[in-house]
């Protein structure tokens, strides 16, 4: 059970485009590719609508750790 060669992968391609069609698969690209393109000019209108202040990384405080012990809740 090793991976697959590239003529397991092509048959598989094969049995995809015979079951869905070449006109579905494209329509299913185009719909996936501009989701992700939707997707990154949300990300980058919200990172530009964020002030200077905001974006600026988080800074440590201290370097301190801080050690505790967790306890498991029971009912009762």
């Amino acid at each position: 059970m090793g991976s697959f060669s590239i003529w397991h992968w092509l048959i598989v391609l094969v049995i995809v485009m015979l079951i869905f069609g070449t006109k579905k698969l494209r329509n299913v690209g185009q719909d996936l590719g501009g989701a992700v393109k939707g997707f990154k000019d949300g990300m980058k209108e919200a990172n530009a609508d964020k002030p200077a202040e905001e974006a600026k990384p988080a800074q440590q405080v201290g370097g301190q750790t801080i050690d505790v012990e967790v306890k498991e809740k029971t009912k009762g």
